[in-house]
């Protein structure tokens, strides 16, 4: 997912974003609310945006609302 989400930077648009790499199952919390839906993608705000494959759609539409 993350190869898929970075080929989104640059788009027309698109709004920037940095990407932060968590490890779910280091975290207990994150292990218990995400469990088998890792891969994970969520917005700075801790919405979920999409799991196991990147919605690209769902991705620019977001990306899109904050330009």
């Amino acid at each position: 997912m993350l190869a898929a989400l970075q080929t989104l930077r640059g788009e027309p648009g698109v709004a920037f974003f940095d990407i932060d790499v968590v490890d779910v199952d280091a975290d207990p919390a994150l292990e218990a609310k995400y469990n088998e839906l890792v891969p994970v993608l969520v917005d700075v705000e801790g919405h979920e945006l999409c799991h196991y494959f990147l919605d690209a759609a769902k991705v620019r539409e977001y990306l899109g609302s904050l330009g």
